[in-house]
Order: C-alpha cells, then structure tokens, then sequence
C-alpha cells in the first residue's frame, strides 16, 4: 500500500489563515500591528524571490511589511547599525537577514545582533539555547514547519523513535531537540554514522535534512513510518528531494513531497513565530511597567 501524501500547501494555507485571524485579534486587543523586518543585502536573485514571498505573506495576513533593501556594498557597521535600529524600533515584532549576505560581511555574526525576542529565524546562540532548554522561545521556522506536518497528521511524538538525518544548526539540531522535547527518543545522524540504513529501519519518524539528492531509499525506512524530507536539491531532472521518493512511496506511511511538503511551511511558521514575537516584547513591556 502506497504512503499518504503530506499536502504542505494545504497544511500551510491552514496556518496562515490561523495567523490573519490572531493577527486580526491582536490589533484589536492591543491597537498594534504586528511587523517584519526583512533585510536584504544586495541583489541574489534567489533571495530577492525567498524575499518578496515573505512579504507578500506578510500582507495577506495583515502583518506590516518593514523590509530593507541595502546595496551590495554595504558595510558590516551599516548592517549593524540597522540592526540595532530596527531592534529599538517598537513597530517592527520580528527581524530577519536574509542569508547569504555578500562577501565580506559575516551574516552569522550580523544575525547574532537580532535581539532574541525579535529573532523570528530563530537562529542566534540564545535563541538555540533556550531551545536547548526547553524555556519560552522563538524556534527556527523549518523544523517547527516540521513539527506542525506531523502534528496534522496525528502522528504520535511521545515514545516514538525519531532518527534525523543531518546535523545542521539550521534544521537537524533543533528539529531534534523539537522532537525530544515531545517526548520522543531521538537519534541523529550524519556522515560518520555506521550501517546508516540499520538505524534510519528503527525509526517511527524518520527526519531526512543532509542535503543530498535521494540518499534515503526504501531500505533505510521502516514500513508505515513517517517520513519528512527537508532535503530540496537541484538536479538535471528538476528539484528532488533527500528522499527517494518513488521508492519510498511504497514502504513508508506518511511522506513529504519535494516541491510541496516541508518548504511551504517554512513562510508559515516565519508569520506565526513574528505573532509570537509581538507577544513576547507586549509581556516584556507589561513587566518593566509592573
């Protein structure tokens, strides 16, 4: 029996209509818009694309779009400066640097300036370390996506073994400590892990984020398993996933696609986490007036 394809499109648009209806309460509970600040360095075309659909995401559920297009040469200082600007500035709940920023600049180092509660990637070393720790937190957008397919579809997290294929600090780490602070038992993965095939057959949830084009075949699944490919690589035949999907359509359960499954959720989760974020700084500020 052929798996059941995740639709990510679907599970997406239902998380986006979620977001313009809180996003519609909170301006009516509060009298503020939740904002966005998307900052892009130069001209890629790949991310100029990535960027004009997170604001256009932005608009249709009614969260204000603050992007910032600075020119390829711009400076670290003037990156940091903005930054900083745009952490002190109250209208703007989440920022977001589009990586990868030109060379010379350092985006690890720029994304390191993002306040925590405005870090709505997810991605600086407090943000991971409240993750790491299970304390409230913004998570990175992609392995809540994740998250959230698998929740949709009732797939039971506490006592299931996960294996996660990659170790990134981008997908693979934080979607692992996602899954155990679910209560799964989680194993990961990565180029030196021996007789790979043996450890992804125990796994009820099998998590494929390593970045190469159909390494997972049908002998590394176990039958009726969970399978979420967050793999998107280019090849002569179009974009494909970590996973074979093919072959693996017939053993697995549950099954991502590549277009389709993971990366629509990515913009989703991004809209929710800056939801979230208008929150965190509202409760900040309700402290420090207490």
């Amino acid at each position: 029996m052929s798996a059941t394809i995740i639709d990510g499109k679907a599970v997406a648009r239902s998380v986006r209509e979620a977001v313009a209806r809180d996003a519609a309460a909170w301006r009516e509970r509060t009298g503020l818009q939740p904002g966005l600040a998307t900052i892009l360095v130069g001209d890629d075309p790949a991310s100029a694309v990535y960027i004009a659909s997170k604001r256009k995401s932005c608009l249709e559920t009614g969260i204000a779009d603050r992007h910032r297009h600075l020119p390829p040469d711009t400076s670290q200082l003037e990156v940091a400066e903005l930054i900083e600007e745009l952490n002190a500035d109250s209208t703007v709940s989440g920022i977001l640097l589009q990586l990868p920023v030109p060379e010379p600049l350092d985006g690890k180092a720029l994304t390191e300036l993002i306040l925590p509660e405005k870090d709505v990637d997810g991605l600086t070393p407090i943000s991971a370390g409240r993750l790491a720790q299970g304390t409230p937190g913004l998570r990175p957008c992609t392995p809540l996506g994740v998250i959230e397919l698998l929740d949709h579809h009732r797939v039971a997290l506490e006592g299931a073994e996960a294996v996660v294929v990659g170790r990134s600090d981008l997908v693979g780490k934080p979607v692992a400590q996602l899954l155990l602070g679910r209560n799964a038992t989680v194993t990961i993965c990565h180029s030196r892990t021996r007789d790979l095939q043996a450890v992804c057959r125990r796994a009820d949830v099998l998590i494929a984020a390593v970045g190469r084009a159909r390494m997972i075949g049908p002998d590394h699944v176990k039958p009726g398993a969970a399978v979420i490919d967050v793999g998107i690589n280019r090849t002569e035949s179009g974009l494909v996933g970590d996973v074979d999907f093919d072959a693996v359509e017939l053993v697995a359960g549950l099954l991502t696609p590549v277009p389709g499954g993971v990366g629509p959720m990515t913009i989703a989760m991004l809209l929710r986490n800056t939801l979230t974020a208008a929150a965190l700084q509202a409760g900040a500020a309700e402290a420090q007036l207490a």
